[in-house]
């Protein structure tokens, strides 16, 4: 779970408005996960004996154990300066971890999977990634970095003094200024030095000192963004690379708002366009609006029973809280199918179902805020338009984001990267990008930006996927025939065409089965499930 003291909740409550979460590695069980960060929430701990040395003639790595996996791996760390351009002053450890090649056919070569966010660690999720790249592993060794200012790479955050319940907790009456201040005086650190470009230098660092000749990436989510930075300036160490759930250079995350509304619209049509569902909540979007006006006007009181403890408890339930819950709940396809049942009792002032969703998300959203923070004040705030903000009042979401992110940043301050840092990557490297349909978060049209140029790509829609296409589908052994080939040519997407989508719920108890129509086919002939840069062929 998370370290609670890693977590300001009053700031991580207003960060669901506006943080652009990672994919899905896995999840077992529902109640265990922490849907806004859509991981399978692990923790790091090393051996409490000695290190083991390797059988090398510099010991790089110890012995250690990452919660959810049984075996052994390798773990260690590297001193580097936190401004780079000041040698001699104050240094911080990148911490990295090794799941060892079951059979080590590439002793020179690792596959490097970065985590999303802005401000998750790779660490916390080595049994996500572990499953996600089994195959890959079976030949190569997994590597895992936590970015700067995340896991135990001098993680940026805040510890939170107030003992407020979340479910108690009025997330619309925090004032983010205040917090934000309150947050970087307890921040010992250069927030200005956290950014993804000088986190690259720690990686390509750390690939050197492990002596690694070649790296094959997977990024995920904002991970992309980091993935797409190695292309442009280290494409020399570089083999292979996967970019899932593409948030393109050259679009701001704040955009992110309008990629939420086109999700919520493809839940209201898909249920519109399913017998069951739309015959148990005939007007499912009117429930929403119903519920939404409700708490426009004012947040709801009731006692209920915590749905993580059964304990008696005391929920407000704000339109904060609701359309969090919503938001959250569009990223995974389990979650997904619950919606229109947990909208459709709210309208009717039960809450239970929807306070179930919410509370998965409620202890904690899994980012380090102030990483966070010094990422998207830096390479994005300064990218809003003038239509942008037209846009976003228009919708509750987008506003609230928008709003939180600028006032954020006004204490937050940190200096905007330079133009350069939004041009599309021209690349030659052979890339997979991978899209949902169904993605809240980033969109098919995102993947079909980031492609613009690159000359050697695959970009691969599934229709029936949300946000983190490889955890949900085939695409997990595409990553690993790309990995085996170094080549986009022989991929074969046709696996991609199987419906993964879960059936509605109709009640609290049972779902319904899927029944084919029209909704289940891609919107346009340019969203296939296989494209290459949105025109249909293969460039190599």
């Amino acid at each position: 779970m998370i370290n609670r003291k890693f977590v300001s909740k009053s700031l991580a409550s207003r960060l669901r408005h506006y943080a652009l979460p990672p994919s899905a590695t896995g999840t077992s069980r529902l109640a265990a996960v922490i849907i806004s960060a859509l991981f399978t929430s692990t923790s790091y701990a090393s051996d409490a004996g000695q290190p083991q040395p390797l059988d090398t003639a510099e010991v790089k790595t110890h012995s250690c154990h990452l919660d959810g996996m049984s075996e052994q791996l390798q773990c260690g760390k590297i001193s580097v300066p936190e401004n780079p351009q000041q040698p001699d002053g104050k240094h911080i450890d990148i911490h990295f971890a090794i799941l060892p090649a079951i059979k080590d056919t590439h002793p020179s070569e690792a596959l490097l999977a970065i985590a999303g966010g802005p401000g998750q660690s790779a660490i916390e999720h080595a049994a996500g990634f572990d499953r996600l790249l089994n195959k890959v592993r079976q030949q190569r060794d997994i590597l895992l970095i936590d970015q700067r200012g995340t896991g135990l790479s001098n993680i940026l955050n805040c510890e939170d003094s107030e003992a407020t319940s979340m479910l108690s907790f009025n997330d619309e009456g925090v004032d983010i200024i205040a917090e934000t201040e309150k947050c970087l005086t307890q921040t010992d650190a250069d927030i200005t030095q956290y950014g993804s470009q000088t986190a690259l230098t720690d990686f390509e660092a750390v690939r050197t000192y492990l002596g690694y000749q070649k790296l094959h990436l997977y990024g995920v989510s904002y991970g992309t963004r980091m993935a797409q930075l190695y292309m442009r300036h280290y494409p020399e160490a570089l083999s292979t690379v996967t970019l899932d759930g593409v948030v393109p250079m050259q679009q701001s995350v704040v955009a992110i708002g309008s990629a939420i509304e086109r999700g919520f619209e493809l839940l209201m049509r898909d249920c519109a366009s399913n017998a069951a569902c739309h015959g148990q909540y005939p007007d499912l979007l009117n429930d929403f609006k119903t519920v939404d006006a409700r708490l426009t006007k004012q947040p709801i009181k009731q006692s209920v029973r915590d749905p993580l403890t059964n304990e008696p408890s005391t929920l407000l339930m704000t339109r904060g809280k609701f359309n969090g819950a919503i938001r959250m709940g569009l990223y995974t396809p389990a979650i997904r199918a619950l919606l229109p049942h947990a909208i459709h009792q709210a309208a009717k002032e039960d809450y239970q179902p929807i306070l179930g969703i919410y509370a998965l998300s409620a202890d904690g959203i899994g980012l380090a805020m102030g990483m966070h923070a010094s990422v998207v004040c830096g390479e994005d705030i300064h990218r809003i338009s003038d239509q942008m903000r037209k846009d976003a009042k228009e919708s509750y979401i987008s506003s609230t984001m928008m709003e939180g992110l600028e006032k954020t940043c006004e204490i937050w301050k940190v200096p905007p990267v330079a133009d350069s840092f939004s041009e599309p990557i021209s690349s030659d490297l052979p890339t997979l990008l991978l899209s949902g349909e169904l993605d809240p978060a980033t969109p098919p049209n995102w993947g079909a930006l980031a492609a613009k140029n690159l000359t050697n790509a695959k970009h691969l829609i599934s229709p029936f996927a949300t946000h983190g296409v490889a955890a949900q589908t085939c695409a997990n052994d595409l990553i690993a025939d790309l990995v085996d080939s170094a080549s986009i040519k022989k991929i074969d997407a046709s696996c991609l065409e199987k419906d993964i989508r879960r059936s509605f719920y109709l009640n609290a108890n049972s779902v319904e089965p899927v029944i084919a129509t029209d909704a289940n086919i891609p919107a346009s002939a340019d969203e296939a499930t296989s494209t290459d840069n949105a025109t249909g062929t293969d460039k190599e």
